[in-house]
């Protein structure tokens, strides 16, 4: 069958709920934690890895974060981002 002309918004039912901004927070937060651990810190790489794989798979910031949710807690945890920890729950709970 083919696709209809109208473009499907996999997440219309989280219309609202700023779930797209809150990601894109959540990213922002990971690019400042990584500038502030040393630079041999794991989560450099796994990061770097993960970010440049969502963007070359055409993924969106909230398929990141939902994918991640547990490990962007770890990160947010050892580096004392409580602001952080506080947008990822709000997204694993209005956006997941």
């Amino acid at each position: 069958m083919p696709r209809s002309a109208v473009e499907i918004d996999r997440y219309v039912s989280f219309e609202g709920n700023e779930c797209d901004e809150c990601a894109r927070l959540i990213v922002a937060e990971i690019h400042d934690g990584l500038g502030r651990l040393d630079e041999a810190s794991p989560w450099h790489d796994y990061f770097r890895k993960k970010l440049v794989e969502v963007e070359r798979r055409g993924q969106d910031e909230l398929y990141l974060v939902g994918s991640q949710i547990n490990t962007l807690r770890e990160l947010f945890e050892e580096i004392g981002a409580d602001a952080a920890l506080a947008i990822l729950e709000r997204v694993e709970h209005e956006c997941c």
